[in-house]
């Protein structure tokens, strides 16, 4: 007779063994949205009507870039927790060249911008919100350099629809509801009070100051600004100008014409350090991605000034463990999950940064497959490793660590609580769990003419700071710097440089041909969603609605690139249904476990279906994702 613990031991492996043998039948379950089917093209984004305005460009002949550059701009207009003044941030496939291209829209740290301002104002870290925060505006240019490069139509085309709604558009619940939120905020600011606060009675408190839900909002001055862009580029072209050069002509006046001058002007007069010189030099980059092959899939993402190479980081050392044997969300799957996201996010809290400033980040190095093998090699199989630290990829790249001292000190920033936090500490205004998801949105467009687009624009969110007559809310992106060169020595705050962002669509490949596009909002979730997104079509077969639905881990044992940029090792997040006893092992193994009834994030994707010459959609049922395919 054997004894109670080990009947006990043999039913827990014997149910390991029966998920992983039937993990392509669990696979196949019913996903709460149906699997967007389309033959010509897809859009799909953060918000019903800007998927429309997508669908309507295509409609009226568009391509992947021109409906991408339509819902980006309605996304803005929509304040689907971004604005005009944020980032913007994609990677385009491009079909007769055959290569993918990597579009850098994101802002620069403003002139004035340097520790010692920081210091004296009494802050740990750049501000969450505010003028201070705010790095130059990126998504106006990144928008009118991807038409000009890459789209067909004129910017009035693809600004008709955003222009129509700044005119006045049903404002969504969940946009209303965020405004009346922040209005202590908002109330500071007194562009961003005329704007979302219509309603406002000083001496009625209690009364709701936002729109209601459903309430036809209108945002005169941004209408007014986006037709100043479009009648830049009409005076271009009735003067000879080809379609390129009249869109450069809209991007002209916005970083150094009229709109230029009033973003400085009200940007200053609400206490920022934007100036109209740093508008001027600030430059869209057109770059080569990186990238690294997983089992015979190219998977690209935008280099180190974002988190992307986290993810290939984290494919690398996958690639050592057999996954499938695993079985899907089984104890060791997620195990190995959890402590491969440790080896390459400690990598990312200490190496990442902007390219443009010396010294140049690892990369080469980072991304080396020897380098993979060195750190799964460290791997404890046994419990979680609280104490996950950068390693060092220079002598994988042949090349020496200059901040080798800097390493050997390197501690992660523990969970501080307001009353213990250092002198000068501001304390944040939301929750650590909001800053670490703080959200943005996602855009996803694919043609039958082969230009496939995966953009992760940000940035000028709300709590907004309106930059007067422009009607745009300012980006926020100044809080991912740090000012502690031990933090991270590539990432400290400098005028004109660009702070590592968690923004980061994706591209792949396979057999040469584009395979996926997917992207996802969440701040210092994204990475992690889409690495098990990626899995779940690779490894366990799901289409890709499924795969964009399925429970997913997430890990909070990085630092945060928001807020108090703290670390909570061990602490996991499960969705509800993980099984009991898989939690019980977890917390054997030290992790603390929590539980959510959606853990996937708002994963947005299209799948080419290259042997039916059709693309499948994806918008995951965690958020207000919308797609439509024809």
């Amino acid at each position: 007779m054997h004894s109670p613990a080990i009947r006990s031991r043999v039913g827990f492996l014997l149910c390991l063994a029966i998920g992983a043998a039937f993990a392509p039948l669990l696979c196949a379950q019913r996903s709460v949205k149906p699997v967007l089917h389309g033959k010509h093209w897809v859009a799909v984004t953060g918000k019903p009507l800007a998927a429309t305005a997508g669908a309507t460009t295509f409609a009226r002949g568009g391509n992947a870039i021109d409906a991408t550059c339509a819902m980006l701009a309605a996304t803005c207009t929509m304040w689907d927790t971004l604005g005009w003044g944020g980032e913007t941030q994609a990677l385009i496939y491009n079909p007769h060249t055959k290569q993918v291209i990597g579009v850098n829209a994101l802002g620069v740290a403003p002139t004035g911008a340097t520790v010692e301002y920081f210091r004296k104002q009494n802050l740990a870290y750049p501000p969450e919100y505010g003028p201070l925060a705010a790095v130059t505006p990126g998504t106006p240019g990144g928008l009118m350099v991807m038409l000009a490069e890459f789209g067909t139509m004129s910017l009035g085309e693809v600004l008709a629809p955003a222009i129509e709604m700044a005119d006045g558009y049903p404002i969504e619940q969940q946009c209303a509801d965020t405004i009346e939120r922040f209005r202590a905020h908002l109330v500071r600011w007194p562009y961003s009070k005329r704007v979302f606060l219509p309603a406002l009675d000083e001496k009625d408190p209690a009364k709701r100051a936002a729109p209601a839900g459903g309430d036809i909002f209108r945002q005169p001055d941004l209408a007014a600004t986006l037709r100043k862009l479009v009648e830049a580029e009409r005076t271009a072209l009735a003067g000879g100008k080809d379609r390129k050069a009249a869109i450069m002509a809209a991007y002209e006046r916005f970083h150094r014409g009229d709109i230029a001058r009033e973003l400085v002007r009200s940007t200053q007069e609400q206490g920022g350090l934007i100036t109209l010189a740093d508008l001027d030099r600030w430059r869209v980059k057109l770059e080569k991605p990186i990238t690294t092959t997983y089992k015979g899939v190219e998977v690209f993402k935008l280099t180190h000034w974002t988190q992307g190479p986290a993810l290939l980081q984290s494919l690398n050392l996958l690639e050592q463990a057999d996954l499938r044997a695993m079985g899907y969300n089984s104890t060791r799957y997620i195990h190995t999950l959890y402590q491969v996201m440790n080896l390459a996010f400690a990598d990312r809290d200490f190496y990442y940064g902007d390219p443009d400033f010396a010294p140049e980040e690892p990369i080469g190095g980072l991304l080396a497959k020897e380098y993979a093998r060195a750190r799964y090699a460290t791997i404890d199989w046994k419990r979680n490793n609280t104490n996950t630290r950068p390693g060092d990829p220079y002598p994988f790249q042949n090349g020496k660590n200059p901040f080798t001292d800097l390493l050997e000190k390197w501690r992660p920033v523990p969970a501080t609580t307001p009353a213990a936090a250092p002198a000068g500490f501001q304390v944040s205004s939301i929750s650590h769990d909001d800053a670490f998801h703080a959200g943005t949105t996602s855009i996803q467009a694919a043609d039958a003419r082969g230009w496939i687009v995966s953009v992760t624009p940000s940035g000028g969110w709300i709590p907004a700071v309106i930059a007067g007559a422009t009607g745009m809310g300012l980006s926020q992106r100044m809080q991912s710097f740090v000012v502690d060169r031990g933090m991270n020595p590539f990432n400290v705050v400098e005028p004109g440089k660009r702070p590592r962002v968690t923004l980061t669509p994706t591209l792949a490949l396979k057999d040469g041909k584009p395979f996926l596009a997917f992207s996802v909002q969440g701040g210092d979730s994204q990475e992690q969603n889409l690495l098990q997104f990626f899995l779940n079509v690779v490894e366990f077969g799901m289409n890709v609605q499924q795969a964009a639905e399925a429970a997913n881990i997430e890990s909070y044992q990085m630092q945060s690139s928001f807020g108090d940029h703290r670390s909570e090792p061990g602490r996991l997040v499960l969705r509800a249904d993980v099984p009991p006893w898989v939690r019980a092992e977890l917390g054997r193994m030290g992790y603390r476990t929590e539980t959510a009834l959606r853990t996937s994030g708002p994963i947005t994707a299209i799948w080419i279906d290259h042997e039916r010459g059709a693309f499948q959609g994806a918008a995951s049922d965690h958020g207000e994702d919308y797609g439509i395919a024809w």
